[in-house]
């Protein structure tokens, strides 16, 4: 503890590593003071943690303090947090969910591609190729589908699943036919055992 004057006092808890039981004791510090530091020794170099860490000191209003050789480095103040939101990255992830179609994907899996609103329209204009005419326009797909982008799906040919026999007209390739004939599960992930 240190007090200067008048100044509100200052806590450091200071240990030789910056893990759980220091961050926790730093948060029951904050219930007797609000100027609260947490020192450790300067590591030779810092993880790639060192910014998720500095964050999380951030969002609970906790300092950060290293020490090496009896000299004292300060790299976070104590403060209230004040999140700043990431507008244009919330709009996408709005914009993307309500353009699925349902969740196909299961939570907390990892490895398994994502069926995302794209897939599920190129999968939905690839249906429509199946049953229609041989070949067909971008226009029509999307008069039939609903599926306002599917001129530039159709081009992209992300997935392989479209032929391009003609200007302006487009067919369902052998990969496109496999991905029709597949079951729904190949297309989502699979339940966890």
């Amino acid at each position: 503890m240190a007090c200067r004057g008048e100044e509100p006092p200052l806590i450091v808890e200071l240990k030789t590593a910056l893990n759980l039981p220091l961050i926790l004791q730093g948060v029951a510090r904050q219930g007797l003071f609000d100027h609260v530091y947490l020192a450790i020794p300067q590591p030779p170099r810092w993880t790639h943690r060192y910014r998720d860490l500095t964050a999380l000191l951030r969002r609970l209003g906790l300092g950060l303090l290293t020490v090496r050789d009896g000299r004292v480095e300060p790299h976070l103040d104590p403060a209230p947090y004040q999140p700043r939101k990431n507008t244009a990255k919330a709009a996408r992830l709005l914009k993307e969910f309500h353009k699925r179609q349902g969740d196909p994907n299961i939570g907390g899996t990892t490895g398994i591609k994502r069926v995302t609103a794209y897939r599920q329209d190129a999968l939905r204009l690839a249906a429509a190729l199946a049953v229609g005419p041989e070949a067909q326009s971008p226009a029509v797909l999307a008069r039939a589908t609903g599926i306002a982008r599917a001129g530039a799906i159709l081009r992209d040919n992300h997935y392989g699943w479209f032929d391009h026999p003609a200007k302006g007209r487009y067919t369902l390739s052998p990969a496109g036919q496999a991905a029709c004939a597949a079951p729904l599960e190949d297309h989502a992930p699979s339940p966890i055992p």
